[in-house]
């Protein structure tokens, strides 16, 4: 029973180490491309706007949602980016978070003609990689939470592609404490789709962003 219990230890030593680690390694690589300050961060034609869903389950909104589109639209009105491309999934039936994005960011009063819809981002990697690879941008402004954007810019810099990140307003830490669990995964994960060479679940005919 000590052995069993002395190989458990040794096994959940390793893997909070992995976690650890892979952790770090995103954050270390993200050091100076990520940017809370809007006179400082680097102007790109196109900025990359992340999908989530616009409303929790219960009904409630979204801070993470409601955080993103405002960092997008204060972008988009400091002069830091031209067009905007909203990424997300739509998989479901009644679920579409492109769409949600651009409603939200035409009731903000971004014009529909600076607004591009990406409806294959199922995830972040989606998102990033069909950026470029359909939407032929190899520089570009990646807006969401500093976490995810943390993310967002490994997958960027590993895919070739110059990118910057813009931090939307986070959520308290107690609110979003769920979400930054998952996150601690899903930067494990980068390096396992990395390691197996995973891409994009859709690709598709190249599209211009006029």
């Amino acid at each position: 029973m000590k052995r069993l219990g002395f190989c458990f230890l040794i096994l959940l030593l390793m893997i909070t180490g992995i976690i650890l680690a892979c952790n770090w390694i995103i954050e270390k690589s993200a050091e100076g491309r990520v940017y809370g300050n809007v006179i400082e961060i680097p102007a790109n034609r196109v900025g990359l706007l992340l999908g989530t869903s616009p409303k929790l389950k219960g009904g409630k909104a979204n801070r993470y949602f409601d955080y993103r589109i405002e960092a997008a639209v204060f972008l988009y009105r400091s002069g830091k980016i031209e067009r905007i491309l909203v990424s997300g999934d739509n998989r479901q039936r009644n679920y579409n978070e492109p769409v949600e994005m651009r409603k939200a960011l035409l009731a903000k009063g971004v014009p529909d003609s600076v607004i591009v819809m990406d409806f294959a981002g199922i995830r972040t990697l989606d998102s990033v990689v069909r950026a470029k690879k359909v939407f032929g941008q190899d520089r570009f402004t990646i807006i969401s939470q500093r976490f995810h954007n943390e993310r967002a810019l490994y997958i960027a810099k590993y895919n070739g592609i110059e990118a910057v990140g813009f931090n939307a307003t986070d959520v308290d830490a107690y609110s979003g404490l769920k979400t930054n669990t998952r996150e601690l995964l899903a930067r494990v994960k980068v390096f396992v789709d990395l390691l197996f060479g995973k891409g994009p679940r859709h690709l598709g005919e190249p599209i211009t962003i006029s």
